[in-house]
């Protein structure tokens, strides 16, 4: 049975117990205080030297880091991810988006704001931080008005890889409530098959 190297708050460690669920693949759960500096001692910098979670174990002892990476390796050859080179290109698309223009922003600033890690530097790029969160937001509200999931009409770990942080960006200060599209689509995801909350 793999092992999933997780912290239950981290939304990147969450996409993989989603999607593990909603597979139905059984895995044994390790929890680490990442706010201690448990993902920095030696054993743990064996299975990912950038020591970061999630790192899934394979029984091989294989170790594959990157919450992206862990995802499209469980997704492949299932429903979460589409046969056609062109949709799985398009699932690409918006698992960069979410590290690149969305996570940086709207995950960053809920990490500092719920464990309290706001000093006088951080809250200062609090504006520029909302307010790149927030063109992140328009750019999913945009898409999803004429759309049910982000790739092909049909749920997968585009979807996942977006909820993931989205759905709890109230926690970081985001006002969701001008986002119905949004709104919508979240209320989707929780109604899909083998579905479990964050904090499950």
């Amino acid at each position: 049975m793999p092992t999933l190297h997780d912290n239950a708050d981290s939304g990147n460690c969450y996409k993989v117990r989603l999607a593990m669920a909603q597979l139905g693949r059984p895995f044994t759960r390790i929890e680490y205080d990442t706010d201690h500096g448990a993902t920095r001692t030696p054993a743990f910098l064996v299975k990912n030297p950038n020591g970061r979670v999630p790192v899934l174990e394979l029984d091989d002892a294989t170790c594959l880091a990157e919450s992206g990476a862990i995802l499209w390796y469980l997704a492949a050859g299932t429903a979460l991810l589409p046969a056609d080179r062109l949709e799985q290109a398009r699932v690409l698309h918006w698992m960069f988006f979410e590290q690149y223009s969305h996570e940086p922003y709207i995950a960053v600033v809920r990490h500092w704001i719920k464990h309290k890690l706001l000093d006088a530097a951080r809250t200062a790029q609090l504006p520029e931080r909302h307010a790149k969160g927030y063109a992140a937001l328009d750019v999913m509200e945009t898409h999803l008005a004429t759309r049910t999931f982000f790739v092909g009409e049909r749920y997968s770990i585009a979807d996942i890889a977006l909820y993931a942080y989205t759905h709890v960006a109230h926690e970081g200060e985001f006002d969701l409530s001008r986002y119905r599209h949004i709104a919508a689509w979240l209320d989707h995801v929780r109604a899909q098959p083998g579905y479990v909350a964050i904090d499950a």
